[in-house]
């Protein structure tokens, strides 16, 4: 039973390099979202729900249960799978995604959500800036957020419009199948994250019912900024539930 690793906002698969350089296991894999490195279906609108739609289909082909990992989006998307179709998940882990009815969105998703101001920042955008905030105000190695915005393209862009325009008042609506969710959780939570605070890590640890919520001594993106301890801790999760 494979580990499928599921990347967020504005990332591709490489967003797990790091952290898989110090996995032993080799049955991992990381999925480009569509729109995300990887093509769109003919007719793929790019919300939340159509999203979930595309890891459910791409997880029924894999033919048995896998360890579900998710970050940001990814962490979101992934457990509204583990909610819809227990039988695709056997473990799943992640963090820094909030999904919760009390979280407010950061301010760039309020941008991205607004069709004109989300409109004009992603016209306007330009690499080197972007990068340059990712770098200072979530702490990304620049080299590593260079990287990152290298892969904005204008798919990347319009997805990401779509995505945050359909999920407003996501929490609201996903926030009440996490008690659902049946295969054992790990939360792991940048403690330092300004746009997804550590209550919401804690939160959704207490809503899932998960056997961890361990708070790092990192900001947004620990896949990047501690890819080794992400590893461990993910490993130790898989391990404690091998019989599962």
């Amino acid at each position: 039973m494979p580990a499928i690793l599921i990347h967020g906002v504005p990332d591709t698969h490489h967003v797990w390099d790091g952290v898989r350089q110090h996995l032993t296991r080799t049955d991992v894999e990381a999925w480009d979202l569509p729109g995300f490195g990887a093509a769109r279906p003919a007719g793929f609108g790019s919300s939340k729900e159509e999203y979930v739609d595309w890891l459910i289909q791409r997880l029924e082909r894999v033919g048995e249960p896998v360890d579900l990992v998710g970050h940001d989006w990814g962490c979101i998307l992934t457990l509204r799978v583990a909610y819809l179709r227990p039988d695709l998940v056997r473990t799943w882990a992640g963090g820094n995604g909030p999904i919760n009815s009390g979280y407010v969105w950061h301010p760039l998703a309020k941008i991205w959500q607004d069709e004109v101001e989300g409109d004009r920042f992603m016209r306007e955008l330009r690499r080197e800036s972007f990068a340059e905030d990712l770098a200072v105000g979530f702490d990304v190695p620049l080299h590593l957020a260079k990287e990152m915005v290298s892969r904005v393209d204008e798919p990347m862009k319009d997805a990401i419009l779509r995505l945050y325009r359909s999920a407003v008042t996501m929490g609201a609506e996903w926030e009440p199948g996490l008690s659902a969710v049946s295969a054992p959780c790990l939360v792991f939570w940048g403690a330092l994250d300004p746009a997804c605070q550590i209550e919401f890590g804690r939160k959704l640890g207490t809503s899932l019912h998960a056997s961890a919520v361990i708070e790092m001594d990192c900001n947004h993106w620990p896949v990047l900024q501690r890819p080794a301890e992400v590893a461990e801790i993910l490993e130790g999760h898989w391990s404690a539930h091998a019989d599962a």
